[in-house]
């Protein structure tokens, strides 16, 4: 499956990023999202499997960020809220088959990262 993904900007309180997916159907994939920031390795910080909705995510942005998924638009999306500066990132999604990771190696597909800069 490819994968884009899009939505990065400066943003203040909140935003929302997108991952497209060109696969015809996403019903056996499960898309995490993970972000690194500078000088840092990169982390998981949500995912949602396709056929279900079944949900997981980091510590870290539980509670602030919300993954969801579009059927008409074959489209995850990452909506951020009560950003904080160490939000910092560049954000990339990520395609496996079935079931979600936290282990970025556990995943085939990748898009471009999007880079989200928190200011204060």
């Amino acid at each position: 499956v490819q994968l884009q993904a899009s939505g990065g900007g400066l943003v203040q309180a909140g935003g929302r990023l997108s991952c497209a997916a060109s696969a015809p159907t996403l019903k056996n994939y499960a898309i995490g999202w993970f972000r690194q920031a500078p000088g840092k390795e990169r982390e998981f910080v949500a995912g949602i499997r396709w056929s279900d909705g079944i949900t997981q995510y980091a510590d870290s942005v539980k509670g602030r960020f919300t993954v969801s998924r579009d059927f008409a638009r074959n489209t995850v999306y990452l909506q951020m809220n009560s950003l904080k500066l160490e939000d910092t990132a560049v954000y990339y999604c990520a395609g496996r088959l079935w079931t979600i990771s936290i282990r970025s190696a556990d995943f085939d597909s990748w898009g471009q990262g999007t880079l989200v800069t928190v200011s204060s």
